[in-house]
């Protein structure tokens, strides 16, 4: 099936439902599935975006641009994860007590308001990636129109392009919260204290990182290519000392550069072992 048949099919797909709740971050997938129901002729699309400490306020910006310019109606919540134990102790199924707790707000709203359904924008790539929140949505009767029409994250990037969207080459950006190892408590000043060292980075050109936070320690992650960029003796000490400036006592660049999920790899480690 060609991108332009997966399109048209999810577009279809999405019509036919009515009036939806969208699960709306403002990253690549829900932007572009945003971007679809407008362009399907449904009755009515409401996008919601869940506030926490562990969403960065300029995330938040952005969907509120992305959602103006596509003139969808755009409703805010609070969750509070972090009030709950099972998620700020930071589980390796964190994320599905944050979803739970997002889907089930959600769905209040969907009842009160008389919602048919509820979306998010999982994408085909999803299910090979290990994804607690899936589990939640799978409770909540949420749906992935991306993931029933087949859609992948390089297609649903190239869909982006061509429709105009500035989220087509956005860089993955998940919650705040996957910076810490499992097992580590998550606060909201630890969340603060890694949000401004990684603005604090980007501010030297450098678009795709991560802070790791191990308590004393601060891991970045850069791509390869921008080992040059963070290494140069003036943007070091730089970093180094705006970090401390945080409060870490060590400052290290993972040599193995920028990968999503990292934090996975002591799990994957650990059944390895057992196998």
């Amino acid at each position: 099936m060609t991108l332009h048949d997966k399109f048209t099919r999810l577009k279809q797909n999405l019509k036919a439902m009515d009036r939806v709740i969208i699960a709306y971050s403002g990253g690549v997938d829900s932007a572009f599935l945003l971007k679809a129901a407008s362009l399907s002729g449904l009755d009515e699309i409401l996008a919601v975006t869940g506030i926490s400490e562990s969403l960065p306020q300029e995330e938040l910006s952005f969907a509120k641009e992305i959602a103006s310019s596509l003139n969808i109606n755009h409703r805010t919540i609070l969750t509070e994860e972090l009030r709950d134990e099972n998620y700020a102790n930071n589980p390796p199924d964190r994320c599905y007590y944050c979803k739970k707790d997002l889907f089930r707000k959600l769905r209040k709203i969907a009842d009160k308001e008389n919602f048919s359904f509820i979306l998010d924008g999982t994408n085909a790539d999803d299910t090979r990636d290990r994804r607690p929140g899936r589990r939640a949505a799978q409770e909540e009767g949420v749906l992935s129109p991306l993931l029933n029409a087949g859609l992948s994250k390089k297609e649903i990037r190239e869909m982006s392009r061509t429709l105009g969207l500035p989220t087509w080459d956005k860089p993955a950006t998940p919650c705040l919260s996957s910076r810490f190892p499992y097992g580590q408590k998550i606060t909201s000043e630890a969340l603060a204290r890694v949000n401004l060292a990684e603005n604090f980075i980007k501010k030297f050109g450098i678009k795709d990182l991560r802070v790791r936070d191990h308590s004393e320690t601060a891991r970045i992650e850069v791509h390869p290519e921008d080992f040059k960029i963070i290494m140069a003796a003036s943007v070091r000490k730089e970093v180094v000392d705006f970090l401390k400036s945080l409060g870490y006592k060590y400052v290290s660049l993972d040599l193995q550069g920028f990968r999503s999920g990292s934090s996975n790899e002591v799990l994957q480690t650990k059944n390895s072992s057992r196998n």
